[in-house]
């Protein structure tokens, strides 16, 4: 393969929509990182989706994030030019690493204060796990990179979708971001998908682990992971009580500012490098958002929502039924819906959605 302008010297990454690529620009000899679709006939989705990746990208002036080059037009698709500081991605680095509690504080503060940086920039990543972020073992550079699913909105809504279609890395992805919860998506998700790949520094594995996608989604959504100083006694407990308010499965349990994130954190390397242990201490002491969030739940609806789960179980046990959920404009019809069709589909049931509007005149 040959791109007008640059030379390639290894392909580095393939996934099932895109490849990517080392080399160098030949103008400067700059060392580089070429992502390129991987279709010869892209859609205009895929299109869209790499130029919103490389606007965002450019738009984003902080050290923690991959800086954008160019993107470039090869044949029938898009190039993405993005720098190349001489690092792999944590998946690969971390192999078969058994870090120390000292090794895994100094790289997790890092992670922490990138991503930061890209909150302030009122970015919302959507994909953070070990693969998406770059370390340099030699210079102690750390940056975040695909942002191909991020989004520049304070608050976005998922919309309940096939779990094949899902956006972000199932086994990291947020309980509200799998869309089958009654929730809008904020910058708090990325702190769960913080908590799973903070985990798998420590475990050498996920929170939750298979290869069903629908098993999975069940596991974010309804099951506690086993904490990990029980799956490595290692692991102190602080550290770990760290990682399970991450987890967290609701965004208002969870750390409301990377801030108070890196500052726990922080004091754990603290008293580890001044005592060589790390004391129990009240996690989240300077943990204050710098956003005001309206907590995002259905009131004054338990009599209706109950009315309707009540008829689900009936069906479930082999009844057939019909309901029809009416009311003037405006009173909470699609949101007592959306409510239930989340409760439903965590319980295996399949939902189709009609409104029935009338007209006159």
């Amino acid at each position: 393969m040959a791109i007008a302008g640059y030379e390639i010297r290894e392909k580095i990454y393939e996934s099932a929509n895109s490849v990517v690529y080392r080399g160098s620009r030949q103008s400067d000899n700059q060392a580089v990182i070429l992502k390129m679709l991987k279709d010869e006939y892209p859609t205009s989705a895929e299109l869209t989706r790499l130029r919103q990746e490389y606007e965002i990208i450019r738009s984003l002036k902080i050290t923690g994030a991959i800086a954008a080059y160019e993107l470039e037009k090869y044949q029938n698709t898009l190039v993405l030019v993005v720098e190349d500081f001489g690092g792999e991605s944590l998946k690969q680095w971390l192999g078969d690493r058994q870090l120390s509690i000292a090794e895994f504080l100094i790289i997790a503060i890092k992670i922490t204060a990138g991503l930061q940086g890209i909150h302030a920039e009122g970015v919302i990543h959507k994909d953070v796990n070990p693969a998406n972020i770059v370390f340099n073992s030699e210079t102690g550079e750390l940056k975040f990179i695909d942002f191909g699913i991020a989004t520049v909105l304070s608050q976005s809504n998922q919309a309940l979708a096939n779990p094949n279609a899902l956006e972000g890395t199932p086994a990291y992805i947020s309980p509200e971001q799998t869309g089958r919860m009654n929730r809008s998506l904020d910058y708090r998700t990325d702190f769960y998908s913080l908590g799973a790949t903070f985990y798998e520094l420590l475990a050498h594995q996920p929170p939750f682990t298979g290869n069903d996608v629908m098993e999975l989604i069940h596991s974010q959504i309804a099951i506690s992971p086993v904490p990990p100083h029980i799956r490595n006694s290692e692991i102190p407990q602080t550290i770990s009580n760290i990682i399970m308010k991450l987890l967290a499965k609701t965004p208002e349990e969870r750390y409301q500012s990377a801030w108070g994130i890196k500052a726990d954190l922080e004091t754990c390397l603290h008293q580890l490098q001044e005592t060589g242990e790390i004391a129990d201490f009240i996690l989240g002491r300077q943990d204050i958002s710098s956003q005001f969030q309206i907590p995002d739940r259905l009131y004054g609806r338990s009599a209706e929502v109950e009315t309707l789960l009540t008829a689900f179980q009936r069906v479930r046990q082999g009844s057939c039924e019909m309901m029809l959920v009416k009311g003037y404009s405006g009173i909470g019809k699609s949101t007592l819906v959306q409510e239930i069709s989340k409760q439903i589909a965590r319980e295996g049931g399949v939902f189709y959605y009609w409104q029935i509007r009338s007209f006159s005149g």
